[in-house]
């Protein structure tokens, strides 16, 4: 429990021996559950100046907690190659693609097989810029706190709006849609076929990659499945294409002209052409 008090302050275990007065290798034997039980009155001088506070509960609950971390709950600890502990407050992860190591800069892609990786990856990555630090942090726990909901408020009963919500923190990420008709787009009677036009969809720059985007395109099918319309389809280019692809549309081999129709001002009445005369 001090453990991931002590991450979520991110302090390492000198700092937090500064701030609590308590020697650091006291803390460390408390860390390591060593020494035998250690006097309440450290226990809550630690716990107090890595921000945390104590509360217990009447018998027959489960847990004592400090800021909401159950006690006696198993902690990950990851090991070096020598079998050491890593520092608690650096976050240690295992890397499982080229975005999980920051020393992947030689990487132009992160989709780039292993086998051409021109330098060994290591098995668990950490970052050592706090700032960096606090940034994955709020990532991780924005992205636990997500909420996704269709908006009807204001829109045609053909128009799709799926909002990413935070509590509290208002829209992070939307997209956008319509329906059309297939009979019209055709020309032929479908019995009234309908399909949905994907207009766009953004994410906050700061929460891309969280899989947001994806959750609103799972969120678009299931809603058309729902509406009983058959397909979605939309236009996209670059990166776009790769994720469109990851959720599951398929690439269609058609080169859409981009047309323009101009009607600012005034709409105006051509004359009717005249007829071609017998010597032209």
């Amino acid at each position: 429990m001090l453990r991931d008090l002590r991450r979520r302050a991110d302090l390492s275990q000198r700092e937090l021996a500064e701030r609590s007065g308590v020697p650091k290798s006291t803390l460390a034997r408390i860390e390591a559950g060593q020494g035998g039980e250690p006097a309440f009155r450290t226990v809550a001088r630690l716990v107090r100046a890595a921000g945390g506070e104590l509360a217990f509960r009447l018998p027959g609950d489960h847990f004592a907690t400090a800021r909401g971390v159950p006690v006696g709950m198993p902690v990950d600890e990851p090991r070096d190659e020598a079998d050491r502990r890593y520092p608690a407050h650096l976050d240690v992860r295992r890397v499982r693609t080229l975005r999980d190591w920051p020393g992947a800069w030689w990487a132009h892609s992160y989709t780039l097989p292993q086998r051409s990786w021109p330098l060994r990856v290591p098995e668990l990555t950490y970052d050592l810029d706090r700032a960096r630090r606090d940034k994955r942090r709020w990532r991780q726990e924005t992205r636990a706190r997500v909420t996704f909901r269709r908006a009807c408020e204001d829109l045609p009963a053909t128009s799709w709006r799926l909002l990413a919500e935070v509590p509290d923190a208002g829209p992070v990420g939307e997209l956008r849609a319509h329906e059309r008709s297939a009979d019209l787009l055709l020309g032929e009677d479908l019995g009234d076929r309908r399909d949905v036009v994907l207009e766009g969809l953004v994410v906050a720059p700061d929460l891309r990659f969280l899989g947001i985007g994806r959750r609103l395109v799972e969120l678009l099918a299931t809603e058309v499945a729902r509406a009983h319309i058959r397909s979605v389809h939309a236009v996209a280019e670059f990166g776009a294409v790769e994720f469109l692809l990851a959720c599951g549309f398929e690439l269609r081999a058609s080169r859409p002209s981009a047309l323009l129709l101009d009607v600012r001002g005034e709409p105006t009445v051509s004359p009717a052409p005249r007829p071609p005369s017998s010597g032209r």
